[in-house]
């Protein structure tokens, strides 16, 4: 069993920057890819990014590249998220999450997912 939660949510202007974290309870944590999801009001959740168990592959939603940043420390248990250049499209609940199943070079689907922490708000004003 996995526990996450996230953490670093706020508000902030266009074209700013904001860190999010995931810390994750539990001694799987580094055996497993994980991911950033969003959910914007009145919208479906959706996948920005990925990182491979290792940190060494890391994948990202069209919408988010060259802009954000996924990491992980397996040492601390923690998820990262770096947000830059953030834009009012942006605003969204953000979601980290564990893939525990799926095809192995997939890592887009939400079903893969599992262990979904509670969710930081992130608010990017004009």
């Amino acid at each position: 069993q996995v526990q996450l939660v996230e953490s670093g949510g706020g508000l902030v202007q266009a074209g700013g920057s904001l860190r999010l974290s995931c810390a994750a309870s539990g001694r799987t944590f580094s055996s497993y890819a994980a991911g950033w999801f969003r959910q914007a009001p009145g919208k479906e959740r959706e996948y920005v990014a990925a990182i491979t168990w290792s940190g060494g592959m890391t994948f990202y939603a069209d919408s988010v590249k060259d802009r954000f940043t996924i990491s992980r420390d397996n040492a601390k248990n923690t998820l990262y998220l770096q947000m830059n250049s953030l834009k009012p499209e942006d605003t969204a609940v953000y979601y980290c999450a564990i893939k525990i199943r799926g095809t192995s070079g997939v890592y887009s689907s939400q079903s893969d997912y599992a262990y979904w922490g509670q969710g930081t708000q992130v608010t990017v004003s004009l």
